[in-house]
């Protein structure tokens, strides 16, 4: 959902936007060349830093269970962008090791970033011989996929963590529920070097999502009543292949109600089908179609430029944070 033209308007407004693995590993591909040519337009105008001559200042996403390392290698080594965010392997740490390692070889200058959704995954990780150089930690209030075993709230996941981990100089970047600035705020207090948003760039006026996902996005309200975490979407979508210790978040809609009033698979798959084939009216609780999104979506309530969504975010937790030592 995080194409080219998002994270190079991110990484312009003085972030670091990252394009989300796609369906197919070639896909990748395709979103790099893309970006080089929007960035190599842009780069005299927006970019005009020495340390971009070759890279790119954007990141690009892998999804390890089922990506392919020799076709994420190719596109890290010919397209060159400065940061490789691995997630969801099917063997844990072994497999992202082969990654990172991979990676590395193929683009030196890579800064490979890891997610982890608990306090194990983090450690070993952290301890890894192999070890990435940021280590991005996931609340169970994320929206998508996450770690289902072991997965807790951002509030007490994260400052555990960073005890354990603060003597290694590893960055931490705090990711699920986050969506103004008081939750940058309150990351960085709770020892975060930095923030990841998703659910919130999904009402950005460059995500590539259909208007539907997006108003679906900003018209929900109460994330502890209106989204879930459950693999049924999974199905519908006939996407297989998840490893078990994962599993997605996403607006409740008709075809969680019908599901849990015992509607036998095969007719809310047809009705998800169909639902597919109406377009814009196939989202929202009304809708039948798998709407991820993470907790804080009641927070998520226009859609925005993502450079005039990031100005604004640092502004709020500035402002918040310069208040702070007065209280």
């Amino acid at each position: 959902m995080t194409g080219p033209d998002l994270a190079l308007a991110a990484s312009k407004a003085g972030g670091l936007g990252f394009i989300g693995p796609g369906s197919q590993p070639e896909d990748t591909i395709k979103d790099l060349i893309t970006a080089r040519k929007l960035f190599d337009a842009a780069r005299t105008t927006t970019f005009n830093s020495p340390m971009f001559d070759d890279t790119l200042p954007i990141g690009v996403g892998f999804q390890l269970w089922n990506g392919d390392i020799k076709t994420a290698t190719r596109a890290v080594g010919d397209y060159r962008p400065c940061a490789a965010w691995l997630f969801a392997p099917r063997e844990g740490q072994k497999e992202l090791d082969e990654w990172t390692d991979a990676l590395k070889q193929a683009h030196p200058e890579i800064h490979v970033w890891t997610q982890v959704g608990s306090f194990q995954e983090a450690l070993d990780a952290a301890n890894s011989t192999s070890r990435p150089d940021v280590l991005v930690v996931q609340g169970a209030e994320a929206g998508g996929h996450g770690t289902t075993e072991g997965a807790m709230g951002l509030m007490t996941l994260l400052p555990e963590i960073v005890d354990a981990v603060n003597h290694l100089d590893l960055p931490l970047f705090a990711a699920g529920g986050i969506a103004d600035g008081r939750g940058i705020a309150a990351a960085l207090a709770l020892g975060a070097s930095g923030v990841v948003l998703g659910t919130r760039f999904l009402a950005s006026t460059e995500a590539r999502i259909s208007k539907g996902y997006q108003q679906a996005i900003i018209q929900a309200t109460d994330g502890a009543k209106q989204t879930v975490r459950t693999t049924l979407y999974n199905q519908l979508r006939g996407t297989h292949g998840w490893p078990e210790q994962y599993s997605p978040r996403g607006i409740i809609n008709k075809s969680w109600h019908d599901h849990h009033a015992g509607v036998p698979f095969e007719k809310l798959k047809r009705l998800h089908d169909d639902a597919m084939k109406a377009g814009d009216s196939g989202w929202g609780p009304e809708g039948r179609l798998a709407t991820y999104a993470g907790a804080g979506i009641g927070l998520v309530r226009s859609v925005e430029p993502a450079g005039v969504l990031i100005k604004r975010l640092q502004n709020e937790a500035r402002d918040i944070m310069k208040i702070l030592p007065r209280l």
